[in-house]
């Protein structure tokens, strides 16, 4: 009589060491060890008199995973939160953001790229940045000046004002000029003249102190020369604002950084020219 054989299937597991792990999964066995220091990916068991690190098959899945969170991004301290049962969505949510965050910031400064090499700016000495403005105290006086050229003969009684107040300058030093006509004037000019000090003191007859609140984000280039080429350095921050999505918010600044009170040669003054702006938001069509 013919007797019923059963044939039991017996899995067996695939077992290597860890050079040959490395070469299966294109991954340094300096990196395996390092996932086995942090916890994440420990051998299946090593070798207590050689030392040798083993791995088995049903260890893939968790390497790979492992490899693809890294592709993407993620850090070793993030891919063990996942594995100690943190959402991989909620994480991947996030990674998204970040990466999209990355991009926006990547493709302004193409955007910026762009604009140099369309207007030929790669080829002149004015690159724009933008930056924030630090919150100031001034000393500040507003009048309205014959000409331009009458500058030279308003900021020297002024440093007088300050003097006599006790005012100290910060360090480093900041001087800038405000002009609150909204637009180009060769004569009658309403301009602040500002310098910023480490403390108020009680207004003058001259002098008024204040607060000059921050400035998140400003347009700034600096000019070197003469300031009959500031016309220059104004349409180069202009073109920038308009071609990289900006508005100009506030009146622009002209921070004195050298002039002819520390330079003999007139080519040597500096000037930073600083616009105040803010991103145009574009509204999303339903």
């Amino acid at each position: 009589m013919a007797q019923d054989y059963k044939c039991e299937r017996k899995e067996e597991v695939a077992i290597y060491r860890i050079g040959m792990f490395s070469k299966m999964n294109h991954i340094t066995i300096k990196a395996l060890r390092h996932y086995d220091e942090l916890g994440l990916l420990k051998p299946s068991y090593t070798d207590t008199f050689t030392g040798y690190r083993y791995y088995t098959s049903e260890q893939l899945p968790v390497l790979h995973q492992i490899l693809a969170l890294r592709e993407m991004g993620f850090t070793l301290e993030e891919i063990k939160k996942v594995q100690e049962g943190a959402s991989e969505k909620q994480l991947l949510l996030q990674k998204k953001s970040e990466l999209l965050k990355k991009i926006a910031e990547e493709t302004l400064k193409l955007c910026q790229v762009e604009s140099y090499l369309s207007s030929e700016q790669v080829e002149s000495s004015y690159h724009i940045i933008v930056k924030a403005l630090p919150e100031v105290t001034v000393a500040s006086m507003r009048c309205i000046m014959p000409n331009y050229g009458a500058l030279f003969e308003i900021v020297p009684p002024m440093g007088e004002e300050m003097e006599r107040l006790g005012c100290e300058c910060t360090i480093p030093e900041y001087c800038f000029n405000i002009y609150h006509d909204g637009e180009y004037k060769e004569e009658n000019v309403d301009v602040e003249i500002c310098e910023a000090v480490t403390e108020m003191k009680e207004d003058s007859d001259k002098l008024k102190f204040k607060v000059i609140p921050k400035v998140e984000m400003a347009a700034c280039v600096l000019h070197k020369g003469a300031y009959e080429g500031f016309p220059k350095a104004y349409n180069a921050v202009l073109r920038f604002v308009e071609e990289n999505g900006y508005e100009i918010i506030d009146h622009p600044r002209e921070s004195y950084i050298d002039g002819v009170w520390n330079k003999d040669s007139v080519d040597d003054w500096l000037t930073e020219i600083q616009f105040p702006i803010r991103k145009i938001k574009v509204e999303r069509a339903e």
